[in-house]
């Protein structure tokens, strides 16, 4: 795999070879695109039960948008789901990783605890694990830099790009921030799994 750089980021947006909507020029680093923060959070209220099994679907957030000219106020030790402002629209060929913006990571806010990895062919608004590690609350402010997006270009095209349907891609086409869907995953039988 192959990083991208500006010049070619910027090259493949202007061809829509990666689509990224809103786009805006100015958010082109060196090697990655700012990714912003959109207004729409989800809250876990997780008080009401006493464990969460992967497998089962738990109704443990609460939908919290944010009006103009306000910020949300994460906590200490608090855990959001938030989404980008931009949807973002890989090709086949093209991966994507999300990172904290460093400025950021110093405030002890990180953006994203495991699910860093963009699949080829995915199309969506990144949804972003927000946890506050300060021991004050930290303001988040709708439109401001969240995070980078670094692109990398496969030896070729995915076989079974994200969305295509075969893998069950349960993000696909999110809007806003996303609470797991990890109970449409097939349970194993641990007679299978541990036979000897």
């Amino acid at each position: 795999m192959t990083g991208l750089r500006d010049a070619t980021i910027r090259q493949k947006i202007e061809a829509g070879d990666i689509v990224i909507e809103p786009y805006d020029p100015a958010l082109v680093q060196p090697a990655s695109l700012d990714l912003r923060l959109d207004n729409q959070f989800l809250r876990f209220e997780s008080h009401s039960v006493d464990a969460v099994d992967p497998y089962e679907r738990a109704d443990i957030t609460r939908p919290v948008t944010v009006s103009p000219g306000d910020a949300f106020v994460l906590h200490p030790n608090q855990f959001v789901l938030a989404s980008t402002f931009e949807c973002v629209t890989l090709p086949a060929d093209i991966l994507g990783r999300v990172e904290g913006k460093s400025s950021l990571g110093r405030l002890a806010l990180l953006v994203h605890s495991t699910a860093g990895f963009i699949d080829p062919g995915f199309t969506g608004h990144i949804t972003l694990e927000l946890l506050n590690v300060l021991g004050v609350s930290v303001k988040l402010w709708p439109g401001m830099t969240v995070a980078q997006l670094s692109f990398s270009h496969l030896d070729g095209p995915a076989e079974q790009p994200y969305g295509g349907g075969q893998l069950g891609s349960k993000y696909s086409g999110q809007r806003g921030p996303t609470a797991s869907r990890y109970y449409r995953n097939r349970r194993p039988d641990p007679a299978t799994l541990f036979a000897s």
